[in-house]
């Protein structure tokens, strides 16, 4: 079983299991309270799904697209749950959770904010209905997206306002099961943070 959870556009956290799927999925649409409600959904996720930490095989941290300040809390979180129960840490591509079982080319879109989405493209599943990222993540302007995207009108569009844990974690199990890598150790951020440290004074004597 894995907990897995995504702050790249809400906050969403849920715990899966690859026979039984989604246990348990808490979701909170505000993308500015990340950090107020990470450790509550953590403990309801997982007492709803009548599930102990040591139960867990392991921790999905969705790595983004998505702005530094709310994607870090997610992560953080995760790594420090992952640590203080002694399992690993499964990073996902955020958007990839979407892309289970597709029949169909999709386009992901999500808000990166100041006038600009992140997108990923995908083919058909493959023989196992796993991913296949084909474009991305990226950022465009909503005006540009069309010329972004190869072959844009061949795309289904799913613009999502936030990414499920539950379809993030599932993805892991079936990674793991099919002896597929995951996703980057490094956070997909759109943009460098917005505050950076000021460059000390030279003191003078």
């Amino acid at each position: 079983m894995l907990l897995a959870i995504d702050t790249s556009a809400g906050t969403s956290v849920a715990v899966v299991d690859r026979d039984r799927g989604i246990l348990s999925q808490l979701d909170e649409a505000d993308t500015r309270r990340h950090a107020e409600v990470i450790g509550t959904l953590i403990a309801r996720a997982l007492e709803r799904a009548g599930i102990g930490p040591a139960e867990l095989s392991g921790v999905v941290a969705g790595m983004g697209p998505g702005p530094f300040t709310g994607l870090r809390v997610g992560i953080a979180a995760a790594r420090a749950f992952a640590a203080g129960i002694g399992k690993p840490v499964v990073p996902l591509i955020s958007h990839d959770a979407f892309a289970l079982d597709l029949d169909e080319p999709l386009l992901v879109v999500t808000d990166a904010r100041r006038r600009e989405v992140a997108w990923s493209s995908y083919a058909a599943s493959d023989g196992l209905g796993l991913p296949v990222r084909i474009g991305g993540p990226a950022l465009a302007t909503p005006d540009g997206l069309g010329a972004e995207v190869d072959g844009y009108g061949a795309f289904r569009r799913l613009d999502a306002a936030a990414i499920p844990a539950g379809a993030l974690g599932l993805l892991g199990e079936r990674l793991y099961a099919a002896g597929r890598d995951f996703g980057p150790s490094e956070p997909l951020y759109l943009r460098p943070p917005d505050v950076t440290l000021s460059a000390p004074k030279r003191v003078t004597g």
